[in-house]
């Protein structure tokens, strides 16, 4: 049978969004979760998503897309923290960034700042802001991956390890209750360095990760300091960043 409207309806969420939780889906659509589960269970029989943990994705769109298509998901949301975020940066601060869509449009946010001296190990957060308005780029070093234009492992950590800054700032690909995930071990650790090297920690998230199961464990959120995302957390996260002590910031 073709698909419902309101299939149809789920399929456009998830394209747009990536991994959605059950309970936000229902919220979206404006349905109960039992209404949404039988919506979704011929969709999931037939193939075009996948179920795990509480949460659906396309199957076409299961782990990390590549990062020129994360840029345009969910992109007004990301702009939105990345400007709440630029507001709290003041010329001529020190800010440490992984790579990341979110880390990306922050980047961006920032051109209007002065002297700021910025380490990252992303090509494409130095391209932003290197050359420009007097600020200091520094860049990790080691192989660039193709796909997101960052250098990762042993260098790039031994590299960063050589700053403190004011500002340590890190994007995430999942986060959970206990903490924040990703897809990738480099990306992993290198997060988890970089959150070592700040005064202040901060994760960047879009609401779309919330509810998500990544395969490597970044930290919890007693390591950070603020977490600034675009809508409430379900209320295991948000209990969950209460409980460690984090600052919760909506955009």
């Amino acid at each position: 049978m073709p698909p419902s409207k309101r299939q149809r309806e789920i399929l456009r969420v998830l394209e747009n969004e990536g991994t959605v939780a059950l309970s936000a889906l229902a919220r979206k659509l404006e349905v109960s979760l039992e209404t949404i589960r039988r919506d979704l269970k011929p969709l999931a029989d037939n193939g075009s998503l996948i179920k795990t943990h509480g949460s659906v994705s396309l199957a076409s769109m299961v782990g990390e897309a590549p990062f020129e298509r994360r840029m345009r998901e969910n992109s007004d949301a990301k702009r939105a923290i990345a400007a709440a975020v630029a507001a709290t940066i003041r010329d001529g601060d020190s800010i440490m960034m992984d790579t990341g869509t979110t880390t990306s449009f922050l980047a961006r946010e920032l051109l209007g700042h002065r002297r700021l001296t910025v380490v990252t190990n992303s090509s494409d957060i130095a391209r932003t802001l290197a050359t420009l308005n007097d600020n200091k780029v520094y860049m990790a070093g080691g192989e660039l991956r193709s796909d997101n234009g960052a250098a990762f492992g042993s260098t790039a950590i031994d590299f960063i390890n050589r700053f403190s800054v004011t500002h340590a700032i890190i994007s995430t690909g999942a986060v959970n209750a206990h903490g924040m995930m990703d897809y990738d071990l480099d990306e992993a650790e290198f997060a988890r360095m970089v959150l070592t090297r700040g005064r202040r920690t901060l994760v960047v998230t879009d609401h779309s990760k919330f509810g998500r199961e990544g395969l490597v464990r970044v930290c919890g959120f007693e390591a950070v300091t603020e977490l600034v995302t675009d809508h409430q957390p379900p209320t295991d996260i948000a209990q969950a960043i209460a409980e460690a002590g984090a600052r919760l910031t909506l955009a």
